[in-house]
């Protein structure tokens, strides 16, 4: 589906929903005029506007990730059509950056969202320099005060030129994540990118990974995608449409350097050897494109200009008839520019996936829903006209009749309900399982590398000469409860709906580096020196204190041990919330199909009874769980979370304290103990501090995942039952009201009846358009 038919298929299908809202609405008006206030078919009206508004609302979002310098600002810019985000050396990103379209006129905002607070703080309105340089401002300021405001995230609202053609995309978003947390560590954090990575992949539509022509084989680059693929292979399979590669800067390239398409060949091999299938490679100059774009729309200052002839412009000089070098004013390259760039075949590439998939999705979700609802008219004018046709004494027993069935219906509805709890306490069991492996292994692996110390200093001590030293792994009190037990509880039946962790996530537990490697290095004065050169009193020796001269050398272990201990932990936590996600969002989508099941059957069971009662042919009431209605787990923990943050009396300090999305919540606060003339750090104390710090964040965390499935499998049952709820009322109004009408207005029958006929000839005019959408729609269904 290219963007233009989306674009017109969009179109149609919002003109269609209003005519057909603008229909139901003089159909209610002609009821109540007459004294009935239909409220039977308010839930009608509620659905069809449910649907246009997400239509339009609908959110598009493309991730854009870079693992280092690699141009991803000006990238950015050059899609928005502006130059709106700083590219400095000293401005990398800091926090999640969204990029909201907005109509060309209105006024461009900056917003900056924090913690614990759901409106934004308004920053700047103003054109794209004055955003700029004040989000340049901000930037450095939480840089170097170090964030007290707990700011989460900013949001940029600008019109996107890419896009600038489309009103179907106004939902329209460019992601710009961060990169290395400068302000928090002077370190490269390729946890926070794999966090924002796996993320992304989970829940945006597009990732663009930018890499930097000159550094593409960048070891942080190879760390990144090595983590992000691995255990996710078959993930990553059913997402690679999804994937792209970015070789940004290739106007860099000299005359000495490969050859453009010699170097995408190599980085298609390298990305294979990853694990990426068939990697899609973009080469772009972002610089070129967003001068060219800039000159084009007449907005480039005379700097862009300038740098636009002094780097780009002599590339397209011709020879005049004396053969002399010419080179053509920059508006007359520009467009030629703007297409050597590579910025629109990237741009036509990724809007083309949108709409092909999630915008495909989207369109044929709001055409079901809004048939559903034209037929429940239909069904209502069905009811109607067989209402005034039958006897009045026989259509008084078939509506008491059907008091008894749908009461009967709703009985079987509370029966399900029962069973979809059972279900959801299981579910939730069942992940807390998973919470509780992540926390055994990551013990279990700390633990291992605390008794590697253990051991050397055990080596090394006077002692093992005369007598080896029997060590004791230090104990790791477990939080396993038993999946065995939890399994015996519940019987089999439901054993389809508890996730297995535990032999997908061992897999994510491993250390790369030696925890003694590393102290080695960093104090190589404590751990390259015998023990007898540490300790006079060799009877006082115990492996697990490490005894140093000075207090300094004591706090560069404690600190080495945390900088070791903590990313891993982190990292872990990150493999094991990606499985629990995925693995969350997989059952909980099952477990909706069960329920839209269970209530379908009897919805059609209700509907098969009204229609040989009635004698006449209904529609089915399909039980529907369009995603535009049911958000997935990621945004549901983050509505979670900032509900409990808002919701607290007292507003606690700073992030950390509460998440695991900063490997500082690992640190260990270890005592650094005075003995004599040595300080002593021990390391059964350190191990007892770790266990504390993850034992806290899985218990947090064990908290917020209960709440987020207990809402979301509590929401699909609460949308299926009310949907077999308004079909049972609309039916039993319409009853009601043709018994009514039949009692006081039987001689203008004749009228009303015509009336009716009539209003369904022209129900049928929609019903065929909507009929003609969705034939459409599957000649451009995306194939799996």
């Amino acid at each position: 589906m290219s963007s233009q038919e989306f674009q017109a298929a969009y179109t149609s299908i919002y003109s269609t929903g209003t005519f057909l809202l603008q229909y139901l609405k003089e159909f209610r008006d002609g009821l109540r005029s007459q004294g009935d206030e239909s409220q039977g078919l308010q839930s009608i009206e509620d659905e069809i506007n449910k649907a246009l508004k997400a239509l339009q609302d609908q959110k598009y979002q493309v991730a854009v990730i870079a693992a280092m310098k690699a141009g991803k600002s000006t990238f950015l810019n050059s899609i928005i059509g502006a130059d709106v985000l700083a590219s400095e050396t000293a401005a990398c990103t800091i926090c999640r950056t969204d990029v909201r379209h907005i109509k060309p006129g209105e006024t461009p905002k900056l917003l900056e969202y924090r913690e614990g607070e759901r409106k934004p703080v308004i920053l700047v309105e103003g054109d794209a320099g004055e955003i700029q340089q004040k989000f340049l401002l901000r930037t450095r300021e939480i840089r170097e005060q170090g964030n007290p405001d707990n700011t989460t995230r900013f949001e940029i609202e600008h019109p996107i030129e890419a896009i600038s053609q489309l009103s179907s995309l106004t939902g329209f978003t460019l992601v710009d994540t961060p990169g290395p947390n400068e302000w928090e560590s002077a370190n490269f954090n390729i946890n926070a990118l794999k966090q924002t990575a796996l993320e992304a992949l989970r829940t945006c539509n597009a990732i663009l990974f930018i890499l930097n022509y000159a550094s593409y084989k960048d070891n942080a680059v190879a760390d990144l995608f090595k983590d992000v693929v691995e255990n996710r292979k078959d993930f990553i399979a059913e997402n690679t449409g999804k994937i792209y590669f970015i070789l940004n800067k290739v106007d860099q390239k000299t005359e000495r350097d490969k050859e453009i398409a010699d170097v995408i060949q190599d980085l298609e091999r390298e990305l294979v050897g990853f694990g990426f299938c068939n990697p899609v490679i973009y080469p772009a100059s972002s610089r070129q494109g967003l001068l060219a774009k800039l000159i084009q729309q007449g907005k480039a200052t005379e700097k862009e200009i300038k740098d636009f002839e002094d780097f780009f412009s002599a590339k397209y000089a011709e020879r005049d008839e004396k053969g002399r070098r010419v080179i053509p004013l920059p508006e007359e390259i520009a467009p030629r520019a703007l297409q050597d760039s590579g910025i629109p075949s990237i741009q036509e590439t990724v809007i083309q996936r949108i709409t092909q998939n999630s915008g495909w999705n989207l369109l044929s979700e709001v055409v079901a829903e809004i048939d559903k609802a034209a037929k429940a008219i239909e069904d209502t004018l069905n009811t109607d006209i067989r209402g005034w046709e039958m006897g009045i004494e026989a259509l008084k027993q078939k509506v008491e009749e059907y008091r008894k069935r749908s009461q009967n219906a709703r009985y079987k509805v509370e029966l399900v309900k029962n069973t979809v709890e059972l279900e959801k306490q299981t579910l939730i069991q069942g992940f807390s399982q998973g919470i509780n492996t992540f926390a055994d292994k990551a013990k279990e692996q700390i633990g291992s590398e605390i008794y590697k110390i253990a051991e050397s200093q055990s080596a090394k001590s006077p002692q093992s000469k005369k007598t080896p030293l029997l060590l004791k792994p230090v104990e790791v009190k477990t939080n396993n409860g038993g999946f065995g037990q939890i399994v015996g509880e519940i019987g089999e039946t439901l054993l389809g709906f508890i996730p297995a962790f535990g032999p997908v996530l061992s897999k994510a537990f491993k250390v790369t580096t030696s925890l003694l490697d590393g102290l080695s290095v960093a104090i190589p004065e404590a751990f390259n020196t015998s023990v007898s050169e540490q300790i006079i009193d060799s009877e006082e020796f115990d492996p697990y204190i490490i005894r140093c001269k000075t207090k300094a050398e004591a706090e560069k272990i404690v600190k080495t041990i945390n900088k070791f201990c903590a990313p891993h932990i982190q990292n872990w936590w990150i493999d094991t919330q990606d499985e629990l996600v995925r693995e969350g969002t997989n059952i909980r989508e099952e477990l909706a199909r069960k329920i839209q099941e269970d209530i379908q059957e009897i919805s059609d069971e209700l509907s098969d009874y009204l229609g040989d009662a009635l004698a006449v042919k209904l529609n089915i009431n399909p039980i529907q769980f369009p995603s535009f209605d049911f958000p997935g787990i990621d945004a549901r923990i983050k509505d979670v979370q900032l509900a409990v943050v808002v919701g607290s009396k007292k507003k606690e300090k700073g992030r950390k304290s509460r998440c695991c999305n900063s490997d500082e919540v690992y640190y260990a606060d270890v005592d650094i103990t005075e003995n004599r003339s040595f300080f002593d750090v021990n390391l059964r104390q350190t191990l007892e501090s770790v266990n504390r710090k993850i034992d806290e964040q899985i218990s947090r965390n064990r908290k917020l995942l209960e709440r987020v499935i207990d809402k979301q499998v509590s929401d699909d049952f609460r949308s299926a039952e009310k949907q077999i709820n308004d079909y049972i009322k609309r039916f039993q109004n319409d009853f009601d009201r043709v018994l009514k009408e039949r009692e006081t207005k039987e001689a203008e029958a004749p009228e009303i009846l015509a009336r009716l006929e009539y209003q369904k000839a022209k129900l049928i005019e929609y019903l065929s358009q909507l009929s003609s959408i969705r034939e459409s729609l599957n000649s451009w269904k995306p194939v799996k």
